[in-house]
């Protein structure tokens, strides 16, 4: 009787000890920063107010305490650096976005195609707007001895379209990309903000405006296609599931 007791009660225990799993749900993402910046109304809100910000930031003509220490520290690394520092900064260039298009339609990715397309293009031309409304000079005109390499950027300081268009190619690629592809890009894309810097062609805040122009550009995008094509129940889109085959 009582080693039926015992081992009913250790199986009891055994039970209580080891409660299911929760499972995964998509709404498990919703308090991380990665669910959060899944759903492109986040993304267009965080990048318009960073813009913003920095913008003002920016317009004020001078430069503050915190953001030249920053320049400086990418400033002046060492020379030896510009070559791939200037093969880095091919990313951010208007020339990128048909590059990137032409890859993504010869993989049969034709809305994915039109989005890298338009989104780079759409960054780098509304870059331009923007630096005319704040009107910021570049890093050698607001700072003694910077380091300038390779040929001078021509114009106004804020922002960065480099950082722009490389960070809309990057989040618009980002879910048609495998880990591998994912880590490169992730990579890639403060890295061309910080070859900017490096360069002398831009400060800390020039190249954040940029990025944000570019997050927001593409959510943009992103929120026209779900309006055209909804998602499935697995997270798809028909346009990223095969809808270029119809």
């Amino acid at each position: 009787m009582t080693g039926r007791t015992s081992t009913g009660g250790r199986a009891g225990l055994a039970g209580r000890a080891t409660p299911a799993r929760p499972q995964y749900s998509p709404g498990n993402q919703q308090h991380s920063l990665a669910g959060v910046l899944a759903d492109p109304r986040m993304r267009l809100a965080a990048g318009t107010a960073v813009m913003l910000v920095t913008a003002m930031a920016a317009r004020r003509g001078r430069v503050s305490t915190w953001e030249e220490t920053a320049f400086r520290a990418v400033n002046d690394l060492p020379d030896a650096l510009y070559p791939p520092a200037w093969a880095i900064m091919q990313l951010g260039t208007l020339g990128a976005a048909p590059a990137a298009a032409g890859a993504a339609w010869l993989s049969g990715e034709r809305h994915l195609a039109g989005r890298l397309l338009i989104g780079g293009t759409a960054t780098w031309a509304l870059s331009k707007l923007v630096k005319r409304m704040v009107r910021r000079a570049r890093p050698a005109d607001l700072l003694p001895d910077t380091h300038r390499r390779g040929r001078d950027a021509a114009g106004l300081g804020y922002l960065s379209g480099h950082a722009g268009v490389a960070v809309a190619l990057g989040a618009s690629a980002l879910p048609h990309l495998g880990p591998a592809g994912r880590a490169l890009t992730l990579s890639a894309i403060p890295t061309v903000s910080l070859t900017r810097i490096y360069v002398g062609a831009h400060l800390p805040l020039d190249t954040a405006g940029g990025a944000a122009l570019g997050l927001a550009i593409d959510a943009a995008l992103a929120l026209v296609q779900e309006s055209r094509w909804p998602t499935t129940r697995q997270g798809g889109s028909a346009a990223g599931k095969g809808a270029c085959c119809h």
